[in-house]
């Protein structure tokens, strides 16, 4: 399988959005602030030419981090039927090479409590306890600094 990585637009993520990380809520809930920001960078991953993962980065401080750059992982989603093929960990280590491209950066998501297994692997770290986002479900802040 040859999967290629590329930086895409925002309305590029909107279905796979809605198909992985908000079924059978309306396309509206697909769309996050931020996403036509300047700053903000959204990355597909094809197989051919089928988008089957996606992942958007946000220029976004968070208090916990003394970092003078941050940036926020939001919205990774893979498609079902290409899940556990490492697509998911390509995807994110080849944005991880775009952003640490300086010192003094910290990478920091909401991850999905059930996706927490998946970023540790990576080198993430859980910083705080397990919250609630309401109509998502539950999730950890995961963070990992270069």
């Amino acid at each position: 399988m040859t999967l290629r990585i590329q930086k895409i637009d925002s309305a590029t993520t909107y279905p796979l959005r809605q198909v992985v990380l908000r079924p059978g809520k309306p396309p509206e809930s697909c769309l996050f602030a931020g996403d036509d920001l300047p700053s903000t960078t959204h990355w597909g991953a094809y197989v051919g030419e089928e988008l089957a993962g996606i992942l958007s980065v946000y220029e976004q401080f968070h208090p916990s981090f003394s970092e003078n750059y941050q940036f926020q992982l939001r919205g990774m989603a893979v498609l079902p039927n290409y899940q556990g093929q490492s697509i998911g960990k390509q995807l994110l280590l080849a944005v991880e090479n775009a952003m640490f491209t300086t010192q003094d950066v910290r990478i920091w998501c909401n991850a999905r409590s059930s996706a927490v297994g998946f970023y540790a692997l990576l080198g993430y770290e859980t910083v705080g306890d397990e919250f609630e986002i309401p109509s998502v479900g539950p999730h950890f802040i995961m963070t990992k600094k270069r």
